[in-house]
């Protein structure tokens, strides 16, 4: 997409948008300054990133380090690691016998963030938020939400290794004084952060942030490290006392944050002693790098055949390449720079602050969406295009007619440069249909399976007697901003209907609305012996996107050829 400069008078006078980095673990905001620089700035509490833990106090909802230290105590109360839940209708554990949807918990981290910048900021409301590149739509439009939600003005959602390109490319002297690189860059943004995975390949020309290639897993981070040694120390417990403290909440807390506190020293030191209690009982137990890299290697793994994929689908090898940037505070461990200066045959780049760098890229281009200059500025960002691909498939869910079973014809697939327009022609798959449903969907293999549906398009009303195998062109066009335009049209008969998929559809105002009465009022109500009406699982999933149904099919043999 293109940043324009802005002409209002006003303009100048408003506060430089938030770049809002939303970990799974920790979250960080920064925003540019008056020179154009991008600073993080602290929480109330004076530290650089926020815990993105939740605890519902009886009378209070609390965000940040003391969620975290109410974990010890009434873990029953704690949401954590609320990131990898988004998308889904319900968080996965209630508080109190209350239910809410993930980006509902999630608002009440950026509202924790927005508040603090606001002690250093003052008033701002403008924000970007990244999300994993990996991120599926639904997730993206779930993020986007818990942003209104906490008030903010979403400006636009980028995907966190682009941001952390962005970073370097400003924070490191990359770009002139114009905002134009002075050389070409092909960089691999390795993103393994607390509790998601990100690896793209972005090439840097001239005012161009092009990404060629992305994947990730947003199932896999730091945590995961983090549960390997706290099932060795478990173990080991279970040994001396016969008693497993993972089966405990409060057992499995301390496992955790103990086993959090070893990865930590092992980054730095090659062995570390642990001592855990538990129930009234302890136990001591050496842990070495080399025994934890070996636990933990199957995960090593997985982020490195995920990131030589990535290098393959951008039609490159890694002497293509011109520098390997590591993000995300997990890089930290020594194995993660090692597999890939194996790998790769060159040097690792750890100029960017780990926890900071995706948060000052979000704020660079917040800056750039708003207001591309800066009075005084020594960097200037007129005209710098930020291109995209999509990380998943996109396509249209039908039948096949020889065997009835659900497949897929994909229009755009993965590692599509942004912005795309394509179009397939199909037909009806029997005589009399009144009506043409377009199934689109993300994701999943050819049968569908694992795919998510986004949204439907519907023709209906169609004349009597139609004829099995009609014509029906479907197109697909998919912005830069992740919107997706998809019209489906039957050109005998010069009927067509479409439907504009995009991020802020998922809940609708009054829905978010009722959420955040709700969740804000919790406490109040229960301080006062009320008991406020909960919002039901069926009138939260209302504004879901419809679930596929097969009433009206397409034949698409020719397509699965």
């Amino acid at each position: 997409m293109m940043a324009k400069r802005s002409t209002s008078p006003s303009a100048a006078k408003q506060p430089a948008p938030l770049g809002i980095d939303l970990g799974t673990t920790f979250s960080c905001v920064a925003q540019v300054n008056a020179r154009g620089i991008p600073k993080t700035l602290p929480n109330a509490d004076g530290d650089l990133i926020t815990p993105s833990v939740v605890f519902f106090d009886e009378y209070d909802i609390v965000v940040g380090k003391e969620a975290v230290k109410a974990a010890f105590v009434k873990p029953e109360m704690v949401a954590r690691y609320v990131k990898r839940e988004m998308g889904k209708p319900m968080f996965w554990k209630s508080f109190a016998g209350e239910s809410y949807p993930p980006e509902v918990i999630q608002s009440l981290v950026l509202e924790k963030l927005k508040q603090d910048a606001q002690i250093k900021a003052g008033p701002v409301a403008d924000a970007v938020i990244t999300v994993p590149a990996y991120f599926s739509e639904p997730k993206r439009r779930a993020t986007q939400d818990a942003g209104r939600l906490a008030g903010l003005n979403v400006l636009d959602i980028i995907n966190e290794p682009t941001a952390a390109a962005i970073a370097f490319g400003v924070e490191e002297g990359f770009l002139d004084t114009e905002g134009e690189a002075m050389s070409e860059e092909t960089i691999l943004v390795y993103d393994l952060g607390g509790g998601t995975f990100d690896v793209s390949v972005v090439r840097i020309e001239s005012k161009r942030f092009r990404v060629i290639a992305t994947d990730g897993d947003f199932q896999l981070g730091g945590i995961d490290w983090d549960q390997k040694i706290s099932q060795q120390i478990a173990a080991d417990y279970f040994l001396e006392h016969l008693s497993d403290p993972s089966e405990t909440a409060i057992g499995e807390q301390r496992l955790l944050r103990d086993a959090e506190d070893a990865k930590r020293s092992l980054s730095t030191r090659d062995q570390v002693q642990i001592h855990f209690e538990h129930a009234g009982n302890s136990i001591r137990m050496g842990l070495n790098r080399k025994a934890f890299e070996q636990m933990t290697s199957e995960l090593l793994e997985r982020t490195r055949f995920t990131t030589s994929n990535v290098v393959r689908e951008a039609g490159l090898k890694w002497d293509d390449l011109t520098r390997i940037l590591l993000v995300g505070g997990s890089t930290r461990m020594p194995a993660v720079a090692e597999m890939l200066e194996s790998e790769s045959g060159m040097q690792v780049d750890r100029s960017l602050a780990a926890d900071e760098a995706i948060a000052h890229g979000a704020a660079i281009y917040a800056n750039l969406l708003s207001r591309p200059r800066t009075q005084g500025a020594r960097l200037s960002l007129d005209n710098v295009e930020i291109s995209n691909v999509n990380s998943h498939n996109l396509g249209v869910l039908g039948l096949e007619k020889a065997t009835g079973m659900p497949r897929t014809k994909v229009l755009l697939p993965r590692n599509t440069s942004l912005p795309a327009r394509k179009g397939a022609a199909f037909t009806t798959a029997e005589d009399g249909q009144t009506s043409v449903a377009v199934n689109v969907v993300e994701g999943g293999d050819a049968g569908g399976n694992h795919s998510t549906p986004i949204g439907k398009c519907v023709i209906r009303g169609l004349p009597r007697g139609l004829p099995e195998g009609t014509q029906v062109n479907v197109v697909f066009q998919y912005g830069n901003n992740g919107r997706l335009k998809v019209c489906a049209s039957i050109p005998s008969l010069g009927k067509a209907a479409k439907i504009d998929i995009q991020r802020d559809s998922s809940l609708s105002d009054a829905k978010l609305a009722a959420w955040g009465e709700q969740i804000r009022n919790r406490h109040r109500s229960s301080a006062e012996g009320l008991n406020p009406a909960p919002l039901n699982d069926a009138s939260a999933a209302a504004d879901a996107p419809a679930e596929t149904d097969f009433s009206d099919v397409f034949d698409i043999d020719d397509f699965l050829k």
